[in-house]
Order: structure tokens, then sequence, then C-alpha cells
């Protein structure tokens, strides 16, 4: 009785979790006037023969005239230069602090962990006036130099460094290995769970964002998913749910993708960095 009350509670909260993405698909496909009915339907359907009516109009009107199609570019190059470069960054910052010993070095690890104190938007104003002053406002560098690294991410791999063996770099430094071929051979690919739940968490977090785009971009060329997203919403057929709706899923389905893809080094990875960490 137990499990099933177990089972019935997953499935309802299954539902509840599947049925507004079903319906933000089926909307998409959909036309006007099909949208509101007295009985609520999820496929689409012509509202007065019940026949099958979907149409790609919806898609085709938020990449052309919705600027959706430039924005999702923008939001994809973005990703792909932003998320490597951040993962890199962070795992050497992350493996000096564990792994190579240097004066202040504890010492700067605990100021760097004080910063994480400081709530996130008082530090907006700050990174707009570095931004301006080094040249990248409204450029794609002040979409992705300002986001570089991350002090949580550089806590979580410096934590799982610090859970490996340290027989291995110790025999590599006797073999007469540098430092970087440490990093390189030993330590990264011993990582392989910590490093993809840092690159899914990334790239979630940088697709999805809109306060910094919003910020530090005028130009519409520049703008990315949600930002474009938003602006649809604002502009007079952001009233209509079809069109909202498609420039959603189009935001939405590269991240199912990635989470599908890689759901199983998700797992590992919270597993590793829950017992390790």
């Amino acid at each position: 009785m137990r499990r099933l009350s177990m089972y019935v509670t997953l499935v309802l909260l299954a539902a509840v979790s599947v049925v507004p993405f079903l319906w933000m698909l089926a909307t998409s496909f959909k036309h006007g006037p099909d949208i509101y009915t007295k009985t609520p339907n999820l496929l689409p359907l012509d509202k007065k023969t019940g026949e099958w009516a979907a149409t790609l109009d919806n898609y085709a009107y938020v990449l052309d005239v919705g600027g959706l199609g430039n924005a999702f570019v923008n939001s994809v190059w973005v990703c792909a230069i932003l998320v490597p470069a951040k993962l890199l960054i962070d795992a050497l910052a992350a493996y000096a602090f564990a792994r190579i010993p240097f004066p202040g070095r504890d010492k700067l690890f605990v100021i760097m962990l004080g910063g994480m104190m400081v709530p996130a938007i008082t530090l907006l104003v700050p990174r707009i006036h570095v931004t301006q002053s080094l040249g990248m406002f409204d450029s794609g560098w002040g979409l992705i130099v300002p986001n570089i690294a991350s002090v949580l991410d550089i806590f979580l791999l410096r934590q799982f460094f610090l859970s490996l063996p340290g027989e291995l770099e110790e025999a590599a430094l006797i073999d007469g290995a540098g430092r970087m071929q440490i990093f390189w051979r030993i330590v990264l690919p011993l990582s392989k769970p910590v490093l993809a739940v840092v690159t899914i968490t990334s790239f979630l977090f940088h697709w999805n964002d809109l306060v910094w785009p919003l910020l530090v971009t005028n130009d519409p060329e520049l703008y990315t998913l949600p930002l474009a997203l938003q602006q649809l919403v604002a502009s007079p057929d952001g009233g209509r749910a079809y069109y909202i709706m498609a420039g959603a899923t189009l935001a939405v389905l590269p991240v199912i993708a990635v989470l599908l893809v890689f759901q199983r080094r998700i797992l590992q990875g919270i597993a590793f960095t829950g017992l390790k960490g």
C-alpha cells in the first residue's frame, strides 16, 4: 500500500510537470482560433471541423519577424565559447587551490568564498562599469568575458580535486611530469563526472540568462534567446499565445536535448560530489 501511494504520488507529480510542456508544444502548432475552445484539447485540431490542423507558420513568424532566429544563433555561439572557456579557467583555478601550495593560498580562497556572500544583484553596477571601461559594452565580448569564471564552480571542482588520491600526483612528479601534464593527463580524466555537472549547470544558466544580456546589449543583433523572447512578448503581437509558445518551445528544446544526452553523467556527478564534496 505504501509503495502504491508512492507510485500514485510520482505519477501525479510527473503529470503536473509534463502537461504544461505538452500544452506549450501543442499550442505552438495551433492556429489562433483553435486555441481557446469550450473543451480543452491538447491536439492541434480545427475548432469547427475537429480535423487535424497543425501549422508551422508560428515558428516561421518568430524565427523571421520575431527575431528569434538570429537570437538563437547568438545564444548558441555565446554558450559554445563561454561554457568551455569557463570550465577550463575554473578547473585551472580549482586545481591551483587544491594541489599547488603557494603563499596565502588558503586566505585567498576564503576571501574568494566570502564574495559569494555578497548578493549578485549588488555587483551588477560595478560589473557594468568594468565592462564599459574595457570597451566591451554592447558587444559579443561583453556577453562572454564578464561571466568567464564562477566562484561556485571553482569551489565545487576544488572539493572534488581534493578527494583524488595524492599518490597518483606524487608518482607522476617523481616520473618527471609537470603540473600541467598532471592536470591534463591525470586530474581531468578522473574528474569527468564533476566536469559534466559544471558544464551542464553552466550551459543551463547562460542559455536562460536574461538579466546580463539585457544590461550590456542595446543592439538587437546581439540579443540572445531569452532577451528576444522577452521582446516578442512586449511587441504588439506578443499577446498571441501561439507565437509565445512557439518561441518558448524553441528556447526549451535544446535544454531538454542536453539533459537527455547527459542525464547519466549528471547523476554520476551529483553522486560523486555528494559523497566526496
